[in-house]
C-alpha cells in the first residue's frame, strides 16, 4: 500500500473526505525544543495533503499528517479550509525551486517539498481548486430591475430619496456589523511561475507527475541497504 492510499483509508475517508494528492515537506526553519530530552525525541515525516469533502457543498481542506519512522503511525496535526488560506508564496516566479510559503489567518508556514516537480503540481492544484471554490462562493451583481417593474414618478422618486438617505444613516452601523461577517477575500498567489496558474498547464501537470515518480525512484534506491556480500 502506498503511503497516500494509506493516509487516504486512514485519515480522510472516515471523515467523509477525499484526498486529492499530497507532498512531502519540511520546515525551512524548524523550531527548536529546548525543553525535550534528546532521547524522546521522534523522528517523523511530514505530509500536506489537499481533500475535498464528499457532501454538498463541497469543502476543501488543507491538512498537515505525520508520520513517525519507527512504528509507521500517522496522525493528524492540523487542517485548515481554504477560507482560512490567504496568501500562497511560491518564493521565486523565474524557475523551479522547492521552497513555498502557506499564510493563514491566526499563522504563516515556510516549507519546503521534496522536490521542486511536487511543490509546481501541489501549487498547480491548489490553484485551480481554490479558483472552482471562489468562483462556486461569488455572489451574482444585480446589474437589471425586474421584469415588468413601472416606473416611478417624480414624487414618488423624490419621497424615496429622502427614505433612503434616512434610512442609509440609521443602517450605517448594521452595515459596519455586517461586513465583518461577510466572506474573506480570494486566496492571493504570489510569486508563483505562470505556467502554474494559466489554463493550459495540462503537459506541464503530466510533466510534474514524472519527475515525481523518477525523483521518488532514485530516494528509494538510495536509501535501501546494500546486500552483504558472504
Amino acid at each position: 500500500m502506498t503511503i497516500q492510499s494509506a493516509i487516504s483509508k486512514e485519515i480522510f475517508t472516515p471523515h467523509n473526505e477525499k484526498l486529492l494528492t499530497l507532498i512531502e515537506v519540511r520546515k525551512r526553519r524548524r523550531r527548536r525544543l529546548t525543553f525535550v530530552p534528546a532521547g524522546r525525541k521522534r523522528e517523523y515525516i511530514t505530509f500536506l495533503c489537499l481533500s475535498v469533502t464528499n457532501k454538498r457543498p463541497t469543502e476543501v481542506f488543507l491538512t498537515k499528517v505525520k508520520q513517525f519512522e519507527i512504528s509507521a503511525e500517522l496522525e493528524k496535526r492540523s487542517q485548515w479550509s481554504l477560507e482560512q488560506l490567504r496568501r500562497v508564496d511560491g518564493i521565486d516566479s523565474d524557475k523551479d525551486s522547492p521552497e513555498f510559503d502557506l499564510v493563514f489567518d491566526q499563522r504563516s508556514d515556510q516549507w519546503v517539498a521534496a522536490s521542486s516537480a511536487e511543490k509546481c503540481m501541489f501549487i498547480q492544484i491548489l490553484y485551480h481548486l481554490c479558483q472552482r471554490y471562489w468562483e462556486s462562493r461569488a455572489v451574482p451583481s444585480v446589474t437589471a430591475p425586474p421584469g415588468g417593474q413601472k416606473p416611478m414618478s417624480s414624487t414618488t422618486t423624490s419621497t424615496s430619496s429622502t427614505t433612503s438617505s434616512t434610512y442609509e444613516q440609521t443602517a450605517a452601523p448594521e452595515k459596519k456589523k455586517k461586513k465583518r461577517n461577510e466572506a474573506p477575500p480570494p486566496t492571493e498567489f504570489v510569486n508563483c511561475q505562470a505556467k502554474l496558474l494559466g489554463d493550459a498547464c495540462s503537459i506541464n501537470f503530466v510533466i510534474y507527475r514524472c519527475k515525481i515518480f523518477l525523483h521518488r525512484m532514485k530516494k528509494s534506491k538510495t536509501s535501501s541497504p546494500e546486500p552483504q556480500k558472504g
